[in-house]
Order: C-alpha cells, then sequence, then structure tokens
C-alpha cells in the first residue's frame, strides 16, 4: 500500500512540476564564488528530512537559491534560511537551505549564484534504500579486509596471504620502549607451541589483526543481520567468516583467548622489523626471507593471559557477546550451530576477571585502543546470552538477564555519562537489547531508557550549537564513528520507546557523515560526488584502487597535524599526487580534515568505523 502511494504522489508530483514549478531552462549561472553549498551526497528520502548547508565569506541569508534537476532545468526557489553560526575566520557565516519541497525522485544540484553550487544528489522515493546501499558498501569493505586462504579478488585484486598463520608460535607479551609507542625492547621470546589463527580481517590499513576489534566489529554485523526487516546474506557471510577466525582466537581445551596476529613495530636493537615498519602488499610476507623480516613472514601470537586465568571483563564481555549474538541468528535455521555457539559464549563470559580490574587488554601495546569502560561489555555479553538463551529455551535465560541488569546498574554508577556508542562504549546496544531480554522489569526498563536518553542528548546538545548540527567532537578522534553510533542509538531508542523524537537528529548525523559537512566529503569511500580519495590503506594506494566502503576517522584535532604529515614510506605512492591539502581552508572549530594517504589521523579506514556505518544502515 505504501509503495502504492508513493507512486501516486511521484505521479502528481510531476504533473506539478511540468505544470508550474519548472520555470525554464537556467541561464548563465553567476560566477560561483565566496562559500560553498554542502549537501547528503548519499541522497535523501522523498518524505524525509533533507538538511543542506551554505558555507559562505559574506551573510547570505534571505538571498534566493534555486535547485536544478539533471537535465540543467530549474524545479525549486527559496530563500537562504537562518544563520547558523561561524565556521572559521574565512567563512564566517553557515546557513540553512530548506529543501523540504523537494520530494519528487530525481538527481539535483542547489545554486546560490554568487555563492557556489553543490555537489550533485539524489532524491529517492525510498529513503532507506539510499541507507541500504551505503551499508552494502561497508560490508565490502570487509570483504576487502580479509586475510588468509578465503579471500575474494574484489576489485583490489585480492590474493591469499599470511596462510603462515595457520602455524603461528604464542610470544610473551613484549616490553615497550615507552607507553605511546609501539616499539619494543629486546627480542620476543617464544612461549607457546603453533596455533592456527589463519583467516579473519586486517584490523585498519594495516595487516595486524585483534580479537578486541574483531568481537566488537562481528557484535554489530551479527546485531545488524538479526534486526534487519530482510535477511540479508552479504552481511552474514560476512560475519561468519569473521566468526571463524574469532573461534581460533580461543582456545577451549586450555581456556585462552589469543589478543593479536603481528606485531606493530620493529624493536629498538633493530634486530627485526614489524608490520608498520614497511609498505608493500600482504602476499608479499609469505616469501620474505631477511631474518630481520622474520616476524612479517611467521607472525607472532599473544595472549590476553594465562592459560585458565580470569580475562580482561571488555574483552571477555563483547568476545562472547560476538558469540552470542551469532546464536541468536543462526538459531533460525541451525539449532544445533547456535547451541555450538551459545557454549562459546558461555565458557568466554565466565573467564571475565570482575574484580580488581586495573589496565584492561585491549591490544599490544595498550595505546592502540586505550579503553577505560567495561562493565558495558560485561552487559552486553550477558544480555546477549540471555536473548539466544531465550531463543533455544535454554533454562540459564534467567540468570543472565539478571546478570546483565547487575553490570547494567554498574555502568550506570560507575561509567555513564561521556561517552556515546563507539568501539569504546557499547552501552547503548547493551542497553536496548536488554529491554527486549527483560521487558516485563519495568524500574531497570526506564533506567535504561533514560540513559539512552542521556546519551543521545550529548550529540543532541553538542549538534544545537554547531553549524553543521554535528554531535560528534571534531577535535577528537574517532568523530566518523561516533557519528554513526549516534545516529544507530537514535534508532534504538525510537526502537525500544516508540518515541521518535531524535529521529530527525539521527538523519542529521548520517547527512553530516554523507557531505553535509564543513568540508563537503562523504566519509565513506566510493558513496557520493567528493568522497575521501586518498585513505591511509596500503593495499589500495599500492593497486591505486578505490577500497569501496571503507570509513575514514575524518576530521581530527589541528594540533595533531602541526607538524605536518612527513615523508611519504616507502612503496607508498603519493596521494595527492601534488601533495596539496585541498581542504586547508576549511580548517575550523579545533579540527583539520586531511585527505592524504599520509593522514593516518584522518585517513586512515578501520573495521570498527565500518561495522557501526553497517549497523546505523541496517534497515
Amino acid at each position: 500500500m505504501e509503495e502504492v502511494v508513493v507512486k501516486a504522489l511521484w505521479r502528481v508530483g510531476s504533473v506539478l512540476m511540468a505544470a508550474g514549478l519548472v520555470l525554464g531552462l537556467v541561464g548563465p549561472v553567476e560566477a560561483a564564488t565566496g562559500g560553498a553549498v554542502r549537501v547528503n551526497q548519499l541522497g535523501y528520502g522523498a518524505f524525509d528530512g533533507k538538511a543542506a548547508y551554505v558555507l559562505s565569506q559574506g551573510a547570505v541569508t534571505g538571498r534566493a537559491f534555486r535547485v536544478v534537476d539533471d537535465r540543467g532545468r530549474q524545479v525549486l526557489t527559496g530563500r537562504v534560511g537562518t544563520e547558523l553560526g561561524e565556521w572559521n575566520a574565512k567563512y564566517q557565516h553557515v546557513s540553512a537551505l530548506d529543501l523540504s519541497r523537494l520530494w519528487v525522485p530525481g538527481t539535483y544540484r542547489v545554486e546560490v549564484p554568487g555563492v557556489a553550487s553543490s555537489p550533485a544528489f539524489v532524491i529517492r522515493a525510498d529513503g532507506d534504500a539510499l541507507a541500504t546501499s551505503a551499508k552494502d558498501k561497508a560490508v565490502t569493505f570487509f570483504t576487502e579486509q580479509r586475510d588468509g586462504a578465503n579471500v575474494v579478488p574484489g576489485s583490489l585484486g585480492r590474493k591469499p596471504a599470511h596462510l603462515t598463520d595457520r602455524s603461528a608460535s604464542v610470544y610473551e607479551t613484549p616490553t615497550f620502549v615507552d607507553p605511546e609507542t609501539d616499539q619494543t625492547v629486546g627480542e620476543l621470546r617464544r612461549i607457546g607451541a603453533p596455533v592456527d589463527v589463519e583467516g579473519g580481517w586486517y584490523d585498519a590499513g594495516d595487516y595486524l589483526k585483534f580479537t578486541h576489534i574483531a568481537a566488537y566489529s562481528e557484535s554489530l554485523l551479527w546485531a545488524s543481520t538479526r534486526d534487519a526487516r530482510q535477511p540479508d546474506s552479504k552481511v552474514l557471510n560476512e560475519a561468519r567468516h569473521g566468526l571463524n577466525w574469532l573461534d581460533k582466537m580461543w582456545d577451549e581445551r586450555s581456556k585462552t583467548l589469543y589478543i593479536q596476529v603481528g606485531v606493530g613495530t620493529g624493536n629498538a636493537e633493530e634486530t627485526f622489523i614489524g608490520d608498520h615498519d614497511i609498505w608493500r602488499l600482504p602476499e608479499a610476507d609469505d616469501h620474505l626471507t631477511a631474518p630481520a623480516e622474520r616476524h612479517l613472514r611467521n607472525r607472532p601470537v599473544f595472549r590476553a593471559a594465562a592459560p585458565g586465568k580470569p580475562i580482561s571483563p571488555n574483552l571477555a564481555g563483547r568476545t562472547a557477546a560476538a558469540f552470542a549474538l551469532a546464536a541468536q541468528v543462526e538459531a533460525r535455521t541451525d539449532r544445533k550451530l547456535a547451541r555450538k555457539h551459545l557454549e562459546t559464549a558461555a565458557q568466554i563470559y565466565a573467564m571475565a576477571k570482575t574484580t580488581g580490574v586495573g589496565q584492561l587488554v585491549t591490544s599490544l601495546p595498550f595505546a592502540f585502543y586505550p579503553e577505560s569502560a567495561w562493565r558495558d561489555d560485561l552487559e552486553l555479553g550477558a544480555t546477549e546470552l540471555a536473548l539466544a538463551a531465550q531463543r533455544l529455551g535454554d533454562r540459564r535465560a534467567s540468570g543472565w538477564v539478571r546478570q546483565a541488569s547487575y553490570w547494567a546498574d554498574q555502568y550506570l554508577q560507575h561509567e555513564a555519562g561521556g561517552d556515546t556508542l563507539n568501539l569504546y562504549d557499547v552501552s547503548a546496544l547493551a542497553h536496548a537489547d536488554l529491554i527486549r531480554a527483560a521487558r516485563p522489569d519495568r524500574p531497570l526498563v526506564r533506567k535504561l531508557t533514560s540513559d539512552l536518553r542521556a546519551q543521545l542528548e550529548i550529540g543532541a546538545k553538542r549538534a544545537a550549537g554547531d553549524p553543521f548540527r554535528a554531535g560528534a567532537q571534531y577535535a577528537n578522534f574517532d568523530a566518523v564513528p561516533h557519528t554513526f553510533g549516534l545516529s544507530a542509538t537514535a534508532r534504538l531508542y525510537h526502537k525500544a520507546t516508540g518515541d521518535r523524537q531524535y529521529d530527525a537528529f539521527g538523519a542529521q548525523q548520517l547527512d553530516w557523515a554523507f557531505g553535509a559537512n564543513a568540508w563537503g566529503v562523504s566519509f565513506m569511500v566510493g558513496v557520493g560526488a567528493n568522497p575521501g580519495r586518498c585513505p591511509h590503506h596500503q593495499i589500495g594506494n599500492i593497486t591505486g584502487r578505490q577500497v569501496v566502503g571503507a570509513v575514514v576517522n575524518g576530521p581530527n584535532s589541528a594540533e595533531l597535524f602541526e607538524e605536518g604529515l612527513g615523508d611519504n614510506l616507502d612503496g607508498m605512492n603519493p596521494c595527492p599526487a601534488n601533495g596539496v591539502d585541498a581542504y586547508a581552508e576549511f580548517t575550523g572549530h579545533g579540527s583539520r580534515y586531511v585527505d592524504d594517504v599520509r593522514s593516518w589521523q584522518a585517513s586512515e579506514p578501520a573495521d570498527d568505523f565500518a561495522a557501526i556505518a553497517v549497523y546505523a544502515l541496517t534497515r
């Protein structure tokens, strides 16, 4: 019925446009100087909100603007709206554009004569289809990140790599030169027999593999598969690929969780090099012969704790959650496999260290991923165990609900109030799923929904004071994944409460991520007219091919770039070729975005970035 209505309105709109809204072919456009027009380059649903902005040197409020279609015909006119604030010393004016009357499907541009024209963007009858198209690209990124034998050639021409991981030796946790670097001291000391850790995904633009990242990404891919209105085989296949590797990182017999494959940098004595020291294609590692390259050819494996000893609670909680979410999905078609995943989740969760918790274990060095919150991970793990048990008719469900409730309360007492959904805080997903698992418990549900609302208010208050309505912090790491996290949380809140008050805010965050921002950049490679083009990604850079679906960090603190970007590494192709920062003039609010292969601070993609994008775009 909804499709019929949309088609009918489309026809009516086309008639109206033909009858009077189309004012004729556009004449010569006034020189586009003095600013820029920023739109969501992914596009807008016909009946969704349509945030767009004019960034200008002089005031433009009240100036006429027009919208033209792909044939150059004027289809809409209006006046530039309210001024929203200053961006920087050059662009002191950011003003809103009201495109709400533009709902007939098609391809358009916004023109503000004397200021600028926008990139092309689309209107689609079904806005959810746009989200799904971007989600598919983000899933493609995971396929491009595959390691081991089961790679897909794809657009990057991938080949099997790191087959030596099938027989990787276990090493003692190394000593580092200082807490802020990944350079080690002395030789690595082998302490365990070879283990099979082949497969999985590379973590980011390099070739290291981490349980901490994989478990988070896996949880979001499985949650996406579970929550999608329609089955999505592409997400499911990638989630299964990742889980196969995560299963290898858990040794059930010795009760050992392995946390990392590979070492970042060589040692201070320069007797060996690490993953970050040279720029190469991954398949080259299996054929290295120099003694200094031994830990690239035969990569070390490190563990979270000694066999049978308690595991850092953040790792235990999120890894258990990944298997429990897989159990929920697989229960639809293979209950035997689902029960296997449930038991794996239960075993890992039972190993969590819950007393005397000091510095958490994430990666080596810890500075790579300096997580501090852990009660949210235990809440998530217990919650997903409970939901899996409920689906499988397992009597342990009520006990896990009680544990999840306890850890939710502990989180609210000790860790809530400063962060939103991202790699370091998974409480939003945990809260929303615990509401599913414990709905009769009204006092608990009220506390959980209150905290979901509080997390959204963190972003909403920032957005209210930001000229582009961004809820994330520009001058911090992970602005883009935080943005997707806020959008996902808005959807979770709506689903848990039926309250739509944050729907528009959630949509604005997607607008920002896909181009309605100061830089006019879509932060997902391959999406929009002006995506990032020079990600800090070895395979993409060396092959000269687009890393489709890669989600980059985005803007970061301008202070991080004060000493420059450094030289290109050996084997790195300069990108952009001229070395010019095309976005320097848009540095503002203490933040800078640099689309340069050397700019790991802004342009490096990562699995956790793509994973939260997948979940935020799930429909």
